[in-house]
């Protein structure tokens, strides 16, 4: 039930200051900004502070569902800076101690400025761990003393802060914690605007997750045992008894680099569209830093008993995996990704892109590794494309991809969605690849009752589901430089990022991570007894974490590994456990995925260009004694309509970024079928040029058919003649690459007149390929009228030769001999 916050104006006190306020203005003595800091004052005294030497305690045990949208500051932002301890444990410090910044960000100068540290109830929902961050602010009801910041800021100015107050003390302020649980902290800010009274300016809210209690804050170690103040004093340590089996995917990707409509070569160098992944490789990148915190959290000299390293798994995209691979040999940058065969420089990460990839082979060859769809491609838009062979390199070819580049044996029979969910069409489309396990966000289905962490798909066969936190998820997403929230996270459950900084994004991921682990199973439930007690951890395949944020994660991880509250699951377990009931869950396809998918334009693109790519490979010839293959040399291409389809970037909080990424697909599919349309060209007919001369209604058109592509082809000519000539179908003829073929051509013609005649080149299947030319062709032969005339002269030649033989026989001389008688 969903309980309204009560207005301003019905707040105890708030009423005569609204009253005086109104009357103020009405003397023209007070703006309407005033009145607007009046009625913010009037809800900053809502929560009143505890005397000196007191601890204020919440009234009830239970949230209500209150929620209120939190709206961009108008006069101070307030940020997090830094949150120490992370986690608290029995061994860390008792006390809390946030560092963070007021800056003034209004119009005009802000005076009595003070910070105060408040707490919520702990979270005990999943759905609690999203909801409780944007909770109004009168739910965080335990609060601390107000500090000072400073006396007055102007505009622009920022002020630096520290907080520090205790989780628990018999004796003075304190956050008032008991036991493990990951509780909800809100910073808050009051001040007075100039023309204004004080008010509460903003707040930062973020989650601190308790896996412990250390000794309390001033307690008397010397106090005995047993006694009520050792006991409200004492560590508390988590319970272990039901510890919880965590398995991690730890994600290597990044969105498409390279520049798109370039055939694949053994000679030339890789086109990039940007030098981007060369600073992500490099120290102190993004994709160094993710790899080294991996690294150093499961080395052997801090992993000494492997339970994280059994509990990851390196999830690499293959797009990633060939771009690097090429990079180490070389490569160049376009300067317009729209011409990738224009100008372009030497690129600068060639040894950067060398030592990372040795790297990750060392650490592959210790660990599970299992590979993403290609270039973390929409499944539902493939689904939609319908195309047999960019199915095949989506989802099969990924795994050789990464065996063959990595030298190591990938775990296969998974399939991780970028997106999270499936719908029907994407659940057939894995269904007809064989058996599989589908790494799903846990509401991406409906699951029946006494279900795990393991369902069956409904509508499928082949196709299981593990699934992974939703609020665990969409915490790590918002993670990092770029956050984002996933489509799978439900409307209730959005709110805008950019409103907390990295810091708080960071320990609002780490208590969503540890959440579970301090959860009791609830035995009385015949679901939860049947259930198995397990989380999967999913980042974003693409993750912005630097590796400060990344090491935070590891560790926290490590913790519950260590501390008993967790155990190690490798990934090939998840995939070999069955699911937990028999009945199938249905998909749940949120409209949110449907938004953040693939634009229709480029599904249409791709289902238009994906075909001819097919035709022109199915017409290419594989000679053993040229090293350029005709799967070599296409895989770019088809390679290219995936990276369009793409996930990546589409989801950021970043307008900018989610344009750039519609405009990069957009350019892709379009260099695709730039890329075709001269390949098609590339193998044509030469015209002969003039009048073909025939010198007999018999003789045989000689013509030369020209190849450009780098590979062999087979063509076949297709002769359009008037019905005076026939052709005869010289069937299929191969074109060596970069060469040319005479063909001879066998052809009666039973008519002089000249004709036109009209010549292509086709594929196998029919595809044309090339421009039609057209021969004017002039044959010697008069037909039937030579016939005749021929006849006729000969019977003519025969009647004569014969009257002369006759009269000669008879003795009679001939007419045709008078004046020719010898004397």
């Amino acid at each position: 039930m969903t309980v309204a916050s009560r207005p301003a104006w019905r707040r105890p006190g708030a009423s005569i200051l609204t009253a005086l306020t109104l009357v103020l203005m009405l003397l023209g003595t007070v703006s309407v900004g005033a009145l607007s800091f009046g009625t913010a004052a009037a809800a900053a005294q809502t929560t009143t502070s505890p005397a000196a030497g007191q601890t204020s305690t919440p009234t009830s045990t239970t949230r209500a569902p209150v929620t209120k949208s939190r709206t961009p500051p108008e006069f101070l932002e307030l940020r997090i800076d830094d949150v120490t301890p992370t986690a608290v444990t029995t061994t860390t410090e008792p006390d809390v101690t946030v560092t963070g910044t007021v800056t003034n960000v209004g119009d005009r100068p802000v005076t009595d400025i003070g910070v105060r540290l408040q707490r919520a109830v702990a979270v005990d929902s999943s759905e609690e761990l999203r909801t409780s961050l944007d909770l109004d602010q009168g739910e965080f009801d335990t609060v601390g003393p107000f500090v000072q910041v400073a006396e007055s800021l102007d505009e622009g100015e920022g002020r630096q802060f520290t907080l520090s107050l205790p989780l628990r003390s018999q004796t003075g302020w304190s956050l008032d914690i008991t036991e493990p649980g990951v509780y909800p902290l809100l910073v808050n800010v009051n001040g007075s605007p100039a023309y204004g009274g004080q008010a509460r300016l903003d707040d930062a809210r973020f989650l601190l997750p308790v896996l412990g209690l250390p000794q309390a804050a001033g307690s008397d170690d010397t106090a005995p045992q047993g006694t009520d103040s050792a006991s409200a004093t004492a560590p508390v340590p988590p319970d272990t008894s039901d510890p919880l089996a965590v398995t991690m995917l730890w994600p290597l990707a990044d969105e498409p680099q390279l520049a798109a409509g370039v055939p694949g070569s053994v000679t030339e160098k890789v086109r990039l569209a940007d030098d981007d992944l060369a600073g992500s490789l490099s120290q102190g990148g993004r994709l160094d830093r993710l790899l080294a915190a991996a690294e150093f959290a499961t080395g052997p000299e801090v992993d000494r008993d492997r339970k994280l390293a059994d509990s990851m798994c390196l999830a690499v995209d293959p797009d990633l995996l060939i771009t690097v691979s090429n990079m180490t040999r070389g490569y160049l940058v376009v300067d317009d990704p729209a011409q990738p065969g224009g100008p372009a420089r030497e690129g600068s990460g060639r040894d950067a892109a060398a030592a990372w990839l040795d790297r990750l082979e060392t650490l592959a060859r210790g660990m599970c590794i299992t590979a993403v769809p290609f270039a973390q491609v929409d499944l539902s838009a493939l689904a939609r494309v319908g195309d047999d062979s960019l199915t095949s390199s989506a989802l099969l070819s990924p795994a050789d991809i990464v065996d063959s580049i990595l030298g190591v044996t990938s775990q296969r029979n998974i399939t991780w969605p970028d997106a999270g969910v499936l719908d029907e069409g994407s659940a057939r489309m894995l269904q007809g690849l064989g058996r599989t396990t589908t790494l799903l966000a846990a509401n991406a289905v409906e699951t029946p009752p006494g279900a795990g962490r393991k369902v069956a798909l409904d509508g499928t066969d082949a196709v299981d589901a593990a699934l992974f936190d939703v609020s665990a998820a969409a915490a790590l997403a918002a993670v990092g430089a770029d956050p984002h929230t996933p489509s799978y996270v439900p409307e209730r459950a959005r709110y805008n990022l950019d409103r907390d900084s990295r810091t708080a994004r960071l320990q609002d991921a780490l208590g969503a991570v540890t959440w579970m682990s301090l959860q009791k199973r609830d035995d009385t439930s015949a679901a939860n007894r049947a259930s198995d007690r397990s989380m999967l951890i999913a980042p974003p395949q693409r993750w912005s974490a630097d590796g400060d944020e990344a090491a935070a994660v590891l560790s926290t991880v490590s913790t519950l590994l260590r501390s008993g509250l967790a155990t190690a699951r490798p990934l090939g377990r998840v995939v070999e456990q069955r699911p937990t009931t028999a009945q199938p869950a249905e998909l749940v396809y949120p409209q949110r995925a449907i938004v953040d998918g693939t634009p229709d334009s480029i599904e249409e693109g791709v289902q238009v260009q994906a075909p001819r790519i097919d035709e022109m490979k199915a017409a290419l010839v594989d000679d053993p004694q040229v090293p350029l293959t005709p799967t070599r040399f296409m895989a770019p291409l088809r390679e290219d309509l995936l990276r369009a389809m793409s996930l990546s970037g589409r989801r950021d909080e970043n307008t900018a970024t989610t344009t750039a990424a519609e405009q990069a697909a957009h350019v892709r599919v379009g260099n695709v079928a730039v890329a075709i349309d001269g390949m098609y060209r590339a193998v044509t007919i030469l015209a002969p040029g003039g009048v073909y001369t025939l010198a007999s209604e018999q003789s045989p058109l000689l013509l030369v058919a020209r190849n450009d592509l780098p590979v062999a082809v087979d063509v076949r000519l297709q002769v359009d003649a008037p019905p005076e000539m026939h052709i005869t179908d010289i069937g299929p003829q191969q074109l060596p690459p970069r060469g040319s073929r005479s063909l001879q051509v066998p052809a009666e013609v039973s008519d002089s007149r000249t004709m036109v005649v009209d010549l292509s080149l086709t594929t196998e299947s029919g595809q044309s390929l090339g421009e039609q030319t057209s021969v004017t062709v002039r044959s010697n032969a008069y037909g039937q009228a030579l016939a005749i005339i021929t006849a006729g002269a000969g019977a003519l030649l025969l009647f004569l030769a014969g009257r002369r033989l006759w009269h000669r026989f008879r003795g009679q001389p001939d007419r045709a001999d008078e004046g020719y008688e010898r004397p």
